[in-house]
């Protein structure tokens, strides 16, 4: 089994440099963490190994994902973050459903961004896509390079 076999992804080119996406990740997530008219509002994002993260989603009519509940596993600045919904804070099992990669990548005279997902099974693969991986994740990633050269443009 390859590390590619239970991913989807999402990928694109930034015009803006690396310093100002990485921080639009950082503090802005709430702003094009999930596809509009839905919003995220971020519960606590504390960005070390061992860290929690926890995002909600909130829907036009009401609907409530509830705490979208994980753990950050690794953080190098400006270049990748990767999380897990496999434990909860104080590394509490849970029931697993992916692992989310966010790599930032020097690239000409912006940079690339790419978002994947990688599951433990197949099951879980075909879950993702039957809720909407594409296009939900590409109107994410969509949402954040506009945000991210919107704040490049006024920097």
């Amino acid at each position: 089994m390859s590390a590619a076999e239970f991913e989807l992804s999402v990928t694109c080119h930034i015009a803006a440099p690396r310093e100002i996406v990485w921080k639009v990740w950082t503090d802005l997530k709430d702003e094009w963490f999930c596809p509009r008219p839905w919003r995220a509002e971020v519960i606590e994002e504390d960005l070390r190994p061992g860290g929690r993260s926890a995002v909600r989603m909130l829907g036009p009519d009401g609907e409530d994902t509830g705490p979208m509940e994980g753990i950050i596993l690794e953080v190098v600045p400006q270049e990748k973050v990767v999380t897990t919904d496999a434990y909860a804070s104080g590394w509490i099992p849970q029931m697993p459903f992916m692992t989310a990669i966010w790599h930032f990548a020097e690239e000409g005279e912006g940079t690339r961004f790419t978002a994947t997902a990688r599951h433990w099974d197949a099951r879980a693969l075909e879950k993702h896509k039957e809720m909407g991986f594409h296009p939900g994740w590409d109107q994410m990633a969509e949402q954040f390079k506009a945000l991210c050269e919107t704040s490049a443009a006024s920097a």
